[in-house]
């Protein structure tokens, strides 16, 4: 498989490489220009002749913004086209190379002598040049420029000239005017990014760090909301897995892999420089559980994508390192969009999306005559028999039968089925040819309509951008219904030339239906995995028999259940609200010096609301088999009181329904203080230095509460009986509950930066923190983290003119640094953690309150910890057509926090403590290639690859077979991360029943998932997170068509198939094609590895059965590849010519139409339609679906 790769790779980089380098016979000065003009301002001209031509045209503004042009030119040349636009104006060009320079004319004005300011960017992206010299000259007077590109410089006389340089630019000498906005083109063609960090803004030439910058349109995916997402295939190095495609989840994103064994792992969001913390804590594992937390487990699932100016990825510890104990997982920095000076304008985004319905065709599921099938050797077999069915908690279509079998109307006379062979024969004769499509009943192609609206303004003194967002979602099935609202101001005042101040505020409100679910429980005896009353419609559609009539109420927790009427009447109700201000002013004390202050106040409060009303199947089982007997003793929802040795068994809801609430509040409030200083020595040496402190308060609330016998129907009153709140006494259990939380930090930073003549580039940080999660001794609390890092750029040398014609330019960088992590949410035994209990007493009469320890103290609990080393090197070939960057890093993770056996002493035997690590390791590249560029015809290519590996070296936690074999993964000592083991099975028996090799033993029963003893026997299938992961992404253009191809891929982990065999199995279950290959006679053994279905004597004689059954869930025969190659997107947009929208006022029309998640190229043929990012786990989880986009985006 390695030497595939390899040979794949090079392959692509010869076919890069060689390509035919283009070249265009006709030059620029011969271009023929053909341009229509009336009574258009001067600067507007020139900015169109700038695209027409092909010329870089650099003017003062203030020379040119007071002259209008009418008039037409037709095939003409740039010269004669520059002599007609100019023509009786006291202005004239000069053209040399790309450029043309306008000036005024005219004889020579007395000297003057006043003061300059003005902004210079790049010519590359429009971004401001960060550390960019101005002087004047023949003199040693000059500056650089801010953060923002900015320049003040005084007494400046109009004689002189103002020299503009900059690292990799071409050098400008312009007369100064009091203000100047100054593009510099690129000289060497180095790509001239601004690396955002959130907490400062430095030129990619002066990084030495391993990240990626993306803009917002290469991001996003139009018809998904959630733009953390789009970054799937993205950057080298970031992982995202569709673990579930609801609203509201986060996709399990990683950036280079694991970092901790019980921690989340997952990177820093940094939005506007504001760290956006996360209401609940969701670890790596609950993502994909399915349970009712995970819809507010995405930090940014608020943000209106259209509001977002661009993403910044940083990835190694020299990029992170100045967020020291926080950013240990990578950081995702989120710059949002803000107003420009001269810069007015509306726009309008559109998005309106269709998914479409999921179809059977794409699963091995049984149509309804198969499942029949199987349903007929059941009966056969002695499970689906009358006296069993008619009673059974949960039945199908026999049970149907048999209830209108025993059914008797006294008005007729008549049984509503007559049981006579021949009825019973037509009754499921008309079962067998019903085949259900439950994806079409409980799904639909519902258009969700995104609409955002967008206001931005700005002169020199202040500028603002606000916008308005309103996104409705009816709904891709039944009770998923979704309506967000957003909105967005951000201001910036220029109070004085010194000083200026940022207001930021946003606000967004989510109102989300879900279907009613609760958490899924684990049998470690049995190793099942259930989740009582699950009526995700999508699970249901797998899982439920084709044979039922959708119309029709069966039975499942022996209470009438019809999955319509239950969606109906078993549903949540989601409210969240998301505030955020915040506010950063900055003062230049002196020209090189910035003082900024940074605050903000965030808080986010949801409510989770689960309606269970009085009719449904959940309320209703509470009180079913008071009239019989039979099923009165077999429901365990009854309760019997403890008290009367002679009670039976009564229900604890006689009327009404069940609400539950959670309640989740957060209040962070942040404040940071930086200084900066630029300064250039002797025109060579560059330095920049950058201190700080910040203060970190969050506060978190959660409370629970469960109203007993709320009546719905009848005026929403409660109606409950006392022995509901008895049953709860003698059983420990809480009706409501509160938790409170709260987290600080403060810390202390410094980074140093020093380049020579823009060649050699070293750089340091170093912080200092603590936080109240740690340990109260000084050396646990508190954490220096540190990194040292230096770059060189090859292609400021000398010799480098040698290889200009192939190279275009080459940097090669490393770094070493100490980044950290406060470890998982859920660790807080830095101090003891006592806790209140109920101890259990046979009588009511006798309870009372007992404390325990459920944590002893760990006093040195301290950081999880990692050092890392990172080598790189980013060059561009022919002119930048071919831009290749590569960065190799290695890993090594200490103090991680994970498990220990104890002796017991304080009462616990296993304890939290910083006694594991792991060590990692990868490559990632990325080649990015003009292959064409012509005036009409573009095609450019990206493909990314990177590979991770990680292996735990040291963890004392004893794990059980039940942890290893589940889905998730899991920790073990010479192992991945996420590792996933399988029971080996060997083969079926005689019987049909299958046997497993257990420490050498052939056995079909003796199987203890709970044992943490001799598990060696477990055979390692290999990781669940991949190793590796990339994309392959090409986009045409020709004139104002644009189309996007765009593929992702990912290897080497494995999933565990669906869970879909049993010892014994109900007329609801559907049942997937492979039993159709069955055991069903002697000697089956040696041509299938499928189990029988076992029959009811045979289970009675032994029912240590159900072992086997659930084992081969767990075994080598249920494991696949999660390798797939997947069309991620194909979009075509049209940009409307400016001549048809000029005349309504029209700045800019497109409309665009993408199709999502279209296929799989390639997938393991196991998995039989199952997707390999997504767990079919039920509850509120669903996979991300097939769906296309058009998009209307309208400009004024």
């Amino acid at each position: 498989m390695r030497n595939n790769w390899n040979l794949f790779i090079v392959c692509f980089l010869c076919v890069l490489c060689f390509q035919p380098y283009q070249v265009n016979a006709q030059t620029q000065s011969q271009k023929k220009i053909t341009i229509e003009i009336s009574n258009e301002r001067l600067p507007s001209v020139l900015k169109r002749l700038e695209k027409l031509s092909g010329y870089k045209i650099l003017f003062t503004y203030d020379d040119v913004k007071k002259f209008t042009v009418s008039g037409s030119v037709k095939d003409k040349s740039i010269e004669q086209t520059l002599d007609i636009i100019l023509a009786n104006k006291p202005l004239e060009y000069h053209i040399e190379d790309q450029f043309i320079t306008i000036t005024s004319k005219g004889p020579s004005k007395q000297a003057k002598v006043f003061n300059v300011k003005g902004v210079v960017i790049s010519g590359d992206d429009g971004q401001p040049l960060i550390g960019a010299t101005v002087v004047i000259k023949g003199s040693k007077s000059g500056v650089l420029t801010d953060i923002d590109g900015k320049f003040s410089i005084e007494n400046v006389s109009n004689k002189s000239l103002l020299q503009f340089s900059y690292i990799g630019m071409k050098p400008q000498d312009l007369t100064p005017t009091p203000t100047m906005n100054v593009t510099l083109m690129p000289d060497v063609q180095t790509l001239s990014e601004v690396v955002v960090t959130g907490m400062q803004k430095m030129d990619k030439r002066l990084f030495t760090g391993a990240t990626k910058q993306l803009s917002a349109d290469e991001v996003k995916l139009d018809g998904l909301p959630d733009i953390s997402r789009g970054l799937e295939g993205r950057a080298a190095g970031v992982s995202v897995q569709n673990v579930s495609g609801t609203f509201g989840t986060a996709p399990k994103i990683r950036v280079r892999g694991a970092t901790s064994i019980f921690g989340s792992s997952k990177p820093l969001w940094v939005v506007d420089g504001v760290i956006m913390e996360d209401a609940i804590d969701v670890g790596p594992d609950d993502l994909s559980s399915g349970d009712a937390e995970t819809l507010i487990s995405s930090a940014i699932a608020g943000l209106n994508s259209d509001d977002i100016e661009s993403f910044q990825i940083l990835k190694d510890g020299s990029a992170t390192s100045i967020y020291g104990a926080r950013a240990m997982a990578g950081v995702i920095v989120v710059t949002t969009k803000k107003g420009k000076a001269g810069v007015s304008k509306m726009s309008y985004t559109g998005e309106f999306t269709t998914r479409m319905i999921p179809s059977y065709k794409e699963f091995n599921i049984m149509n309804s005559q198969e499942q029949m099938g199987i349903y007929k050797e059941m009966e056969q077999k002695g499970w689906l028999n009358n006296s069993d069915t008619y009673r059974a908690k949960d039945s199908g279509v026999y049970g149907r039968m048999y209830q209108l079998i025993n059914q008797y109307n006294p008005a007729t006379g008549q049984f509503g089925l007559a049981n006579t062979p021949e009825a019973r024969n037509a009754y499921l004769r008309e079962a067998e040819m019903r085949n259900t499509d439950w994806f079409n009943t409980l799904f639909s192609n519902n258009v969700t309509q995104n609409h955002s609206v967008s206001i931005t303004s700005g002169t020199e003194k202040s500028s603002f951008y606000a916008s308005l967002s309103a996104m409705s979602d009816p709904g891709w099935y039944k009770q998923s219904e979704v309506k967000r609202y957003t909105a967005n101001l951000n201001t910036t005042y220029n109070i004085y030339k010194n000083l200026s101040i940022n207001l930021i505020s946003s606000a967004s409100y989510r109102k989300q239906k879900a279907p009613g679910t609760l958490s899924s429980e684990v049998n470690a005896a049995s190793g099942e995995v259930t989740r009582q009353f699950d009526i995700n419609p999508y699970s249901y559609a797998l899982n439920t028999s084709r044979a039922l009539d959708p119309t029709v109420d069966y039975t499942a927790n022996y209470a009438p259940f019809n999955i319509l009427h239950e969606l109906d009447n078993n549903y949540m109700d989601l409210n969240v609200a998301d505030v955020k201000f915040q506010g950063e002013i900055k003062w230049k004390a002196l020209p090189e010096l910035e003082l900024s202050a940074l605050g903000a106040v965030r808080y986010q409060a949801s409510s989770q609301e689960h309606n269970i009303k009085d009719h449904s199947n959940q309320a209703t089982a509470y009180r079913t088999g008071m009239d019989d007997a039979t099923i009165r003793d077999e429901n365990n929802l009854l309760y019997t009181n403890p008290d009367n040795p002679y009670a039976l068994p009564i229900s604890i809801l006689p009327e009404g329904g069940i609400y539950q609430r959670k309640d989740y509040r957060m209040l962070g409030v942040d404040f940071r203080a930086t200084a900066s200083w630029n300064h250039l020595f002797a025109e060579k040496h560059i330095t920049n230095l950058f201190a700080g402190m910040e203060v970190n308060d969050l506060k978190r609330m959660q409370n629970y509460f469960q109203g007993w016998g709320m009546q719905y129907t009848m005026g929403e009153i409660p109606s409950y009986v006392y022995e509901f709140f008895k049953k709860g006494i003698e059983s420990g259990e809480s009706y409501y509950g509160l938790n409170h939380t709260t987290t600080r930090s403060v810390a202390g930073f410094a980074n140093a930066t020093y380049s020579y003549d823009g060649r050699y580039t070293v750089n340091g940080t170093f912080r200092y923190e603590g936080t109240n999660r740690m340990g109260k001794s000084r050396s646990s609390r508190w954490l220096p983290t540190w990194n040292m890092s230096g770059a060189w750029n090859v292609h400021e040398e000398n010799f480098f003119k040698t290889f200009s014609s192939v190279l275009s330019h080459l940097t090669f960088k490393a770094s070493y640094s100490l980044t950290a992590d406060r470890g998982p949410e859920y660790v807080t035994n830095s101090h003891a953690i006592i806790t209140s209990y109920s101890p259990f007493r046979p009588f009511t009469s006798g309870q009372e309150t007992g404390l325990y320890v459920s944590d002893p103290e760990n006093s040195e609990l301290t950081y999880e910890k990692k050092h890392e080393l990172n080598i790189g090197a980013d060059m561009g070939f022919l002119d930048n057509r071919i831009n290749f960057s590569i960065d190799w890093y290695k890993r090594n993770n200490y103090d991680l926090i994970g498990i220990t056996p104890t002796q017991g002493v304080g009462g616990s035997i296993y304890k939290y403590a910083n006694i594991a690590s792991m060590k990692s390791h990868g490559i990632e590249f990325t080649i990015s290639s003009k292959n064409i560029q012509s005036k009409d015809f573009s095609w450019h290519t990206d493909f990314i690859f990177s590979k991770a590996k990680n292996e735990v070296t040291e963890l004392n936690a004893r794990s059980s077979v039940m942890d290893l074999v589940s889905g998730y993964g899991f920790a073990r000592q010479g192992y991945p991360v996420r590792g996933l083991f399988s029971i080996p099975f060997v083969g079926l028996n005689s019987n049909g029943i299958p046997m497993y090799n257990i420490n050498g033993k052939i056995t079909s029963t003796d199987i203890d998932f709970q044992t943490r003893d001799n598990i060696d026997y477990l055979k390692y299938e290999g990781p669940t997170d991949p190793t590796i992961t990339g994309s392959f992404g090409n986009i045409f253009t020709y004139k104002a068509f644009k189309l996007n191809v765009f593929i992702t891929y990912s290897f080497g982990n494995v999933v565990r198939l669906n869970p879909c065999f049993s010892y014994q199995y109900s007329d609801l279950s559907s049942m997937p094609r492979e039993f159709k290959n069955r055991w069903t006679v002697p000697g089956d053994e040696k041509r299938t590895n499928i189990p029988t279905i076992i029959s009811k004597r045979q289970y009675e004689d032994n029912k240590d059965l159900m072992y086997a059954y659930n084992a081969y869930n767990y075994s080598t025969e249920r494991i696949a590849k999660g390798d797939f190659i997947r069309m991620k997107e194909i979009s075509l947009s049209y940009d409307f010519p400016q001549s048809w929208i000029a005349p309504a006022k029209i700045s800019n029309l497109s409309l665009k139409l993408q199709a999502t998640n279209l296929f799989l190229i390639y997938a393991d043929k196991k998995l039989n339609g199952q997707d390999p990012e997504f767990f079919n786990t039920g509850g509120v989880a669903s996979p991300v679906p097939r769906q296309f986009t058009l998009t209307l985006r309208l400009g004024f």
